[in-house]
């Protein structure tokens, strides 16, 4: 395939005044090939989604020449099918920004990726990637991250990803933690031509300041926490309806890089289960869309009705040859099987799910965080039924399966094997997101690092120990008037330490969102307008005088305080 046309101009041109000095302000990392994926300014000049070519240090600006694209040639004569993903690949430009696909491990382009790693750093580096968690372990895009291919990712959670977090931490990745919602949107928005939009994700946290580290370095002398060498960017924001929203932009690649169960010659896909997780709005998003395909089709197999991805937005389709891998396998307890004696800690746990239980009502839809707020619906009345969604794109969620019933193809957001009941539908995160942060989930249960006196929830980072990513807890909190978020937590942590603050002195997950706190010593109600806590119930043989000394906050006692049941 041809090579995309070079399309250069030489800065002395355009700048035959500036200084390395101020270039090197406007780009603080200059290496072989640098991404400009956005508008970046220089001088009062604007360069639109080119990159700089060959630059080694000590090189004068005058030699610098700016491509203005990366994507490789799409060729609308020739079949979208390719042999190989080797041949698929061969024409990705070093310094291309990639979308990548899948959450956790399902869905994810392995078979491409390794295609792309096997070229090697010095045919193919100094990528950028946007992915949700980037796969898991040595799989997904930990493998360009250890080749050194990679140079820069978005994220929204870097969870069992040893390879990428170590990099990060040590200055050698620049890592953009982004809510999971706010990526979605993002890309969703990118594929059909809009270039910002608000949202009321993030307001009022590091999201909004840009105070999430990008680039870290190694920690200064005495001091065991990593040095913030870059942080990320302040957002605009707006007030709508006396609400206030952050400004994002969009997102868009040169290559978006996917998988799907099914593609026609025409390229139109069919994906199964949860694997359509960020596939279908990453292939809108990009320039070139490469599809591996578990089965390649003639042309009309696949019915019209059947279709979850156009072919309009594929480009190059190639045989899936990596198998499927699974996370987390977890399976359902025998009914009736002896489980010994629980320790304190599963006793405290079944305590609070049982209680949490009691707020879902009949016929709720209900987002369930990872951990203790999964345990609740083995709480409830057999009378009551209700619909629960998982952020990665499920609705109508069932138990762990049997070993029978496993499929690799349908996950939770914890990334573990779970089972659809009669009714249930799946779809892509950007309408997981869309159902959450425009309220249509009456309650969200979420655990908790920290829950202030006024409703502010922070549970998703401790500076210098803990920097996973928010995943979508930022997102599952964004409409608090329409969606009821309850807390699910120890009342202390592993230290003794209070969970229940007058104020969160960590970062932010949302400001005044939390509703109701269910602790394994008590529940609380929340003023989220006024501030302040009501102690309405006590577990059993807990007296309010020890919660009080085991609360960091102040509260007022209800006048029908009772048992929790």
């Amino acid at each position: 395939m041809a090579a995309t046309r070079r399309s250069c101009t030489r800065l002395s041109a355009l700048l035959p005044s500036t200084s390395n000095a101020l270039f090197r302000t406007q780009l603080p990392r200059v290496t072989a090939r640098v991404a400009l994926s956005t508008r970046a300014g220089v001088a009062g000049l604007t360069f639109t989604r080119g990159f700089i070519n060959d630059v080694k240090p000590g090189s004068n600006v005058d030699e610098i020449e700016l491509n203005e694209s990366l994507a490789p040639t799409i060729d609308r004569s020739r079949s979208k099918v390719f042999s190989s993903a080797d041949e698929a690949v061969a024409d990705i430009k070093s310094g291309s920004t990639i979308l990548s696909a899948g959450f956790g491990l399902c869905g994810t382009a392995d078979t491409i990726i390794k295609a792309m790693a096997k070229r090697g750093v010095e045919n193919l580096h100094s990528l950028k990637a946007v992915s949700n968690n980037a796969g898991a372990g040595p799989y997904g895009l930990a493998e360009l991250v250890q080749n050194g291919q990679l140079t820069s990712v978005i994220l929204s959670f870097l969870g069992t990803n040893k390879a990428i977090e170590k990099k990060y931490l040590t200055g050698e990745l620049d890592v953009e933690l982004t809510p999971q919602g706010t990526i979605a949107e993002r890309i969703r928005a990118g594929g059909a031509g809009i270039p910002a939009f608000y949202t009321p994700t993030g307001v009022h946290t590091w999201i909004e300041t840009g105070e999430i580290p990008i680039r870290m370095g190694p920690p200064k002398e005495g001091s065991k926490m990593p040095t913030t060498l870059q942080s990320g960017n302040r957002r605009e924001t707006r007030e709508f309806k006396g609400k206030k929203y952050n400004l994002e932009h969009a997102i868009q690649g040169d290559v978006a890089i996917l998988r799907a169960y099914k593609v026609d010659e025409a390229g139109n896909c069919v994906f199964r289960y949860t694997t359509g997780n960020f596939g279908p709005m990453m292939a809108k998003a990009a320039k070139c869309s490469i599809v591996e395909a578990e089965h390649i089709v003639p042309i009309g197999e696949i019915k019209p009705d059947e279709v979850d991805l156009p072919g309009i937005y594929i480009d190059r389709i190639v045989p899936a040859t990596e198998e499927k891998k699974l996370e987390v396998k977890k399976l359902r307890e025998v009914e009736g099987a002896d489980q010994g004696n629980k320790s304190d800690a599963e006793q405290r746990r079944e305590r609070i799910a049982r209680r949490a239980a009691k707020e879902l009502k009949q016929g709720y839809y209900v987002n369930l965080g990872v951990g203790m707020p999964t345990l609740a619906p083995s709480f409830l009345d057999p009378e009551i039924k209700v619909w629960i969604h998982s952020e990665n794109g499920l609705m109508g969620m069932g138990p762990y399966p049997t070993e029978e019933e496993v499929d690799v193809d349908i996950i939770n957001a914890g990334k573990e094997t779970v089972t659809i009941l009669p009714g249930g539908s799946t779809f892509d995160s950007a309408e997981s997101f869309a159902m959450i942060r425009g309220g249509h989930i009456d309650v969200s249960m979420l655990g908790a690092l920290q829950v202030s006196a006024n409703g502010d929830l922070a549970n998703y980072m401790i500076p210098g120990k803990v920097l996973k990513g928010m995943g979508g807890a930022m997102d599952l909190v964004s409409n608090p008037d329409q969606t009821k978020i309850v807390v699910l937590t120890d009342h202390v942590d592993k230290n003794g330490v209070s969970k229940i603050q007058q104020e969160c002195s960590l970062p932010l997950t949302g400001a005044r969102v939390v509703s109701t706190i269910i602790t394994d010593l008590c529940v609380f109600q929340v003023d989220r307008v006024n501030g302040g806590l009501t102690l309405t119930e006590v577990a059993p043989g807990v007296t309010v005088e020890q919660v009080q000394e085991k609360t960091a906050a102040k509260f007022k006692v209800a006048d029908d305080l009772h048992e929790m049941e």
